[in-house]
């Protein structure tokens, strides 16, 4: 049975689930921001079959989340390395940590702190509003389309049910047109 694809969904989460959506990914980028790089080191530090670290290593890297290095040469053996936009995606990792942490950590405490180096403390993932600093919170947003979401789809009674008259605001706070 073939899985749904959400690669072309005009929803940024759709996608990112599409791409990285699996909890194989989401491990295996865990343990590069770990430190970890070699193919025998995810083999041991996440127990997962070869099979399928080759094809997440494969994935993330023609998605271009990671490079391949050659450390060895007889046998070839690659090191796998973060890309700008594979590091980028730390934030969604710590997110993803601080909310397990808060609601799954159970009695014994959380299981791994961060701890920010430039300042000595312990941190967790917030996140904040890129304007003003504050932290954001579900009831104080809204949602509406942007430049990318695709015009077919505006006239959608759903679409402007869900994002009130359906037209993206440009930055002058202008209806797009």
């Amino acid at each position: 049975m073939r899985r749904t694809s959400f690669g072309d969904w005009p929803c940024s989460i759709a996608r990112t689930a599409d791409l990285l959506g699996d909890a194989w990914t989401l491990l295996v980028l865990r343990e590069l921001f770990y430190g970890e790089s070699r193919f025998d080191g995810f083999i041991g530090t996440l127990g997962i079959a070869r099979n399928t670290l080759t094809d997440r290593l494969r994935r993330l890297e023609g998605e271009g989340l990671i490079e391949r290095r050659a450390y060895q040469s007889e046998p070839v053996r690659h090191a796998y390395l973060l890309t700008d936009k594979g590091r980028d995606f730390f934030g969604v990792l710590a997110a993803l940590s601080a909310w397990g942490d808060r609601w799954l950590a159970g009695d014994a405490g959380v299981p791994v702190v961060l701890r920010h180096t430039p300042c000595g403390h312990d941190t967790e993932a917030r996140v904040v509003c890129s304007h003003c600093g504050e932290p954001l919170h579900h009831h104080d947003l809204t949602a509406r389309t942007g430049p990318g979401y695709p015009d077919r789809l505006l006239a959608d009674p759903v679409v402007r049910a869900r994002f009130g008259t359906g037209r993206p605001l440009g930055d002058d706070g202008s209806e797009r047109t």
